[in-house]
């Protein structure tokens, strides 16, 4: 789980690298319609800081976020007003209601710890959807794709404040472990140093196959290594 002070740095970090929310949000649209034309409905599943959901916002007729972090929810509900917004674990949610879309982006689902895991998490997810209904999910690395080792580093200056992000991650059995550091400097309160540590897991593209197949789901893989990022698996639910 993120801590209020990071989840406060987030945003400016990965916009400073380059993300780019806006035209996220559209190709999720644009590939749900292709499976579902009518699509009006969409839940958000480990939405963060309701980044995607602000601009979700305004291509569907209504849309939902579901968050396990309560600092990074507080950022969505302030940034998303109005916007139904649920504090729950991906694994185990809950909402008494359908959607047409079902996502979960930025490799969220790769925190799952096991295929177990991984197959109840999609069966929630299923759960949460109408006939017809689509479900996207950015995996994390397959291990035959992950880069043991892998430095990443960014500087970011956003008003007063200058962030240095660097990360290493390493192969740990059958996850990546990513140790991630902070500077944050300011005029007035110098330099702080955040730390966070996070372990993925590294599914096969077999086990999210599978772990949608057993969700009543037809499934397919979109490759996405020609820009650097995991792909997106699509899945439709009869």
């Amino acid at each position: 789980m993120y801590t209020d002070e990071i989840a406060d740095v987030y945003d400016l970090v990965h916009e400073g690298k380059g993300k780019d929310y806006r035209r996220e949000a559209e190709e999720i649209a644009a590939l749900v319609r292709a499976e579902r034309a009518d699509a009006g409905s969409l839940l958000d599943v480990a939405c963060g800081t309701g980044q995607h959901l602000r601009h979700l916002a305004g291509l569907f007729d209504h849309v939902e976020g579901v968050e396990l972090s309560p600092d990074m929810l507080a950022l969505a509900a302030r940034r998303n007003p109005g916007v139904p917004l649920h504090q729950g674990d991906m694994r185990t949610f809950g909402l008494g209601r359908r959607f047409d879309a079902v996502v979960c982006m930025f490799s969220s689902i790769g925190h799952l710890r096991d295929t177990d895991e991984l197959d109840a998490t999609l069966e929630r997810f299923a759960q949460h959807l109408g006939p017809g209904g689509v479900i996207l999910v950015e995996p994390w690395w397959f291990p035959e794709s992950f880069t043991p080792g892998h430095i990443g580093a960014s500087l970011t200056e956003a008003g007063d404040r200058t962030i240095c992000r660097m990360s290493h991650s390493v192969r740990e059995g059958d996850a990546t472990r990513i140790e991630v550091r902070y500077l944050i400097a300011h005029p007035v309160d110098g330099v702080r140093v955040l730390s966070e540590s996070h372990r993925i897991t590294l599914f096969q593209q077999s086990a999210y196959e599978r772990a949608f197949k057993n969700a009543g789901c037809e499934v397919r893989y979109l490759d996405r290594s020609d820009i650097g990022r995991p792909g997106l698996f699509i899945g439709t639910c009869r």
